[in-house]
């Protein structure tokens, strides 16, 4: 299974990155850091390109603000040298679940198995 997936991810653009990509990590990238996903973080050695290979799935929302705020230069050092103090009313990081079967459905939704009943809604019948 490992050759399978170095051979798919050699290949594809959504699994990991692509063969250029890999070559280039390897002659320029500095490892920065690693998140709870797996995802790993790579800078130049001047510091001025910044980047990640996706463990999987190549998708932004996976990458979580600490990340995402070091990735686009809001930051200058990165969450493993200087980690963001979070609040307590601060919920964890999840991805974007838009178009999955996980995606939020309210009540009345369609994709609901059963739509709740309305108590607030008369039908008008004409007399």
């Amino acid at each position: 299974m490992g050759i399978l997936n170095t051979l798919l991810g050699a290949v594809t653009w959504w699994n990991g990155g692509t063969l250029n990509t890999q070559l280039y990590t390897s002659r320029k990238g500095v490892r920065v850091g690693e998140d709870d996903q797996g995802n790993i973080f790579y800078q130049t050695k001047d510091g001025k390109r910044r980047w990640v290979m996706f463990n999987g799935e190549a998708e932004a929302t996976r990458v979580g603000a600490d990340w995402h705020g070091w990735l686009h230069h809001t930051y200058d050092t990165p969450p493993t040298e200087t980690p963001m103090v979070h609040k307590p009313w601060q919920k964890p990081h999840v991805e974007n679940l838009t178009g999955t079967a996980l995606a939020y459905a309210p009540a009345g939704s369609i994709r609901q198995p059963q739509p709740a009943a309305r108590r607030d809604y008369e039908a008008w019948s004409p007399e």
